[in-house]
């Protein structure tokens, strides 16, 4: 009787434990943004565990690579790669310029005008991306950028 009760709580446990660790569908790695003003990136997936660093950039882009539970682990865009609850983060996607001053242009082509110009270090949201390029806002102010001027897309 006691060999059943361990056996049905085991097959119980290995039936609950994965689809609670997985109920985030989208496959791995994929892109989403800090939701919050101010988030911590922890060491491990716990509230115990030490802060790596605190974000106070609403909106910047992070790239989800691993889940546990209810945390992400994420990586930023310097390559700092540390724990982050799930519920500061969105879906909402967002990119950051790289490099040097880029041109947000009117269509997406090298040959089109430039509607705005963005520093290294602005962030803005993605709507769309196709052959090379994201249509990128900031703050109501939009156009093209070229996906290799840009980290997360």
């Amino acid at each position: 009787m006691t060999s059943r009760l361990i056996f049905a709580a085991t097959a119980l446990f290995a039936v609950v434990g994965p689809a609670s660790a997985q109920s985030d569908p989208i496959k791995l790695p994929y892109w989403a943004s800090i939701s919050v003003d101010e988030a911590r990136m922890r060491k491990g997936p716990s509230p115990d565990v030490p802060v790596i660093w605190e974000y106070r950039r609403k909106d910047l882009p992070v790239k989800v690579v691993a889940r546990f539970e209810t945390w992400r682990k994420i990586e930023d865009p310097d390559g700092t790669q540390g724990w982050m609850a799930a519920r500061l983060l969105s879906r909402t996607r967002t990119a950051i310029v790289t490099g040097e001053i880029r041109p947000l242009r009117e269509a997406a082509s090298a040959s089109a005008a430039v509607a705005y110009r963005a520093e290294p270090g602005v962030v803005g949201r993605i709507t769309e991306c196709a052959d090379g390029w994201c249509r990128f806002d900031v703050k109501g102010r939009s156009g093209w950028i070229q996906t290799d001027h840009i980290w997360g897309d």
